[in-house]
């Protein structure tokens, strides 16, 4: 709403009627007073309306003005929005003020029109003056149609349907999928790179014995004693002697502090799960608290006493090795066993990763195709949608009956057989019924040509109407909303339209989850009557689509045109 501060402008003759009212002859003059001052500030305000014309033509602009005179001071409140109709307003224009000493001049302009011809009325509209509203005047408007000159414009007979080429290759519209399968095929290509690698590193891993001789040459070439660097030096040989340890005796060596190490070896020989010698885990002991003292207290080593200790290892590392007994006969065989198993175990996890890279890649491909085309798009493909295929497939314009209804639908409607209602002054000498579909089905169409005896008098449709939707009602339609207008096909038969909604029942006392919506459309004509029923289940993106394909298509066949 467009508001604008201004003086209360008038008041309508109802506001200002005088009532009877007893009132004390001692305050009778001061009464006349404040009747005096009213007079006076409800005579200050002017309200005016009107249209530049009163006839157009279909889609032409009328422009409507409403004028206020009021003091500074008031608030007036324009009407806004399609408060016009049936006339559609195109465009609301800005408000004029103009000023003349303590006075204001709102004018304000909207732009309306109507795109069927007939005669209509602009309603009357309210103006708010300080919360008090005041209406226009209504308006008559005669809408007139085009005029077409068929004499100057020669008609051509209508070309029969030809087969096209296919559209060319839109390799841009490809492009997306190529790039968000590149991507996939990069990211699927660097997992099994990788996985590659770690494999590879695993089967070039030496036996923990070689393993650890190995290491511990590398840390004889190398300079951190020359550097004195101690802690790194010992950092290094604990970890060596750990690992092996871990490879070879107990796998929680590597996680275990020194003490615990200590401990476990100590249980193991006394628990005569393995040979150590003591003098062994006393060396190692030792070691392992010189190295803490290094590592934690920052304590440099003499360079002697650190080859000292790299000697001591290497021992430690040797004796643990002959202490290690040859597998026998059994444990081979137990070994080949859990290789076995491990060899099952390794295939199943390669076959769960390839169904996993499988989803991950179809799931991203489904991702990157919705947010291009849209995930709604996406659901049609992968699920199915038979409304969206419906719409989308090959239709088919056709004649049915006898006077024929031509119109065109996703299905070949096949001839059908059931009740054809009566109406009161209607015989009905012969009828033809077709449709596709059914109630409980997306979509369901009927057209139903029905041959009379030959009557002059006009056909009254309201019974025929109440008849077919009776018989809707018997096929199982409950609580149906029904709404009734004219309706006219495009080349001006006009006809009776009833649309609206209602349940479908299934049986059992059991109706449809969703409710179904239906437009009827009766014709009559001298010797026959024609009927069309739509009836769709509305999923909100194709099937009002479809309905109106479907209705904007009908034409009848002229009875009266043919016998001539």
């Amino acid at each position: 709403m467009t508001h604008i501060k201004m003086n209360i402008s008038n008041r309508s003759q109802k506001e200002l009627s005088p009532r009877v009212i007893p009132i004390p002859i001692g305050i009778v003059s001061r009464g006349v007073m404040w009747l005096i001052l009213l007079c006076s500030f409800v005579s200050n305000a002017q309200i005016s309306s009107g249209v530049d014309t009163t006839q157009i033509r279909i889609g032409e602009e009328i422009k409507y003005t409403v004028s206020v005179q009021t003091d500074s001071t008031d608030l007036v409140v324009f009407p806004e929005g399609q408060t016009f109709l049936p006339l559609e307003v195109i465009e609301s224009y800005k408000v004029d003020t103009t000023y003349e000493q303590t006075k204001m001049r709102l004018i304000k302009k909207y732009g309306l029109t109507q795109f069927d011809s007939g005669a209509y009325t602009i309603p009357p509209q309210k103006i708010a003056i300080n919360e008090r509203m005041f209406m226009t005047d209504s308006v008559a408007i005669d809408v007139q149609d085009v005029a077409v000159d068929t004499t100057k414009q020669k008609m051509f007979e209508i070309k029969p349907a030809i087969e096209v080429d296919r559209p060319p290759f839109d390799f841009w519209k490809w492009v997306p999928w190529i790039v968000g399968f590149l991507i996939l095929a990069g990211i699927i290509g660097y997992i099994l790179f990788r996985r590659k690698k770690i494999k590879e590193a695993k089967e070039q891993q030496l036996p923990p014995y070689e393993e650890a001789l190995v290491a511990l040459k590398t840390l004889d070439d190398s300079t951190l004693l020359k550097e004195n660097k101690s802690k790194e030096y010992y950092s290094l040989l604990t970890e060596i002697v750990k690992r092996y340890l871990d490879r070879e005796v107990d796998e929680t060596a590597l996680e275990s502090t020194s003490d615990e190490l200590i401990a476990r070896m100590q249980l193991l020989k006394d628990g005569g799960n393995f040979d150590f010698e003591k003098e062994d885990i006393k060396r190692l002991d030792a070691i392992l608290k010189r190295a803490d003292l290094v590592k934690f207290a920052k304590m440099q080593q003499a360079e002697n006493q650190a080859l000292a200790d790299r000697a001591a290892v290497e021992d430690i590392i040797n004796h643990t090795h002959e202490a290690i007994p040859e597998p026998t006969e059994e444990e081979l065989l137990e070994n080949e066993l859990y290789l076995e198993a491990q060899r099952k175990k390794k295939q199943r996890r390669k076959y769960l990763y390839g169904a996993i890279g499988m989803l991950t890649a179809i799931v991203l491909a489904g991702a990157i195709y919705g947010s291009i085309t849209g995930f709604d798009n996406l659901k049609d493909k992968v699920l199915g949608n038979e409304v969206r295929d419906l719409a989308e497939g090959r239709w088919y314009k056709s004649e049915y009956g006898n006077p024929a209804v031509i119109l065109e639908t996703p299905e070949i409607l096949m001839r059908t057989e059931i009740d054809i209602p009566e109406g009161e002054n209607i015989v009905a000498t012969s009828a033809n019924v077709f449709s596709a579909g059914g109630l409980t089905e997306p979509l369901y169409v009927m057209v139903n040509t029905t041959q009379t005896k030959n009557s002059q008098e006009e056909v009254n449709l309201d019974p025929l109407m109440d008849a077919a939707l009776s018989e809707l009602e018997r096929r199982g339609a409950l609580n149906m909303i029904v709404k009734r207008e004219e309706f006219s096909t495009e080349k001006g038969i006009t006809g009776l339209k009833a649309h609206g909604n209602f349940n479908v029942s299934v049986g059992n006392n059991k109706v449809l989850k969703d409710q179904s919506y239906y437009e009827l459309l009766l014709f009559a004509q001298q010797n026959g009557v024609q009927t069309v029923l739509i009836v769709y289940q509305n999923d909100g993106r194709f099937s009002v689509g479809i309905k109106d394909r479907i209705i904007n298509s009908v034409e009848l066949e002229l009875q009266e045109t043919k016998n001539n």
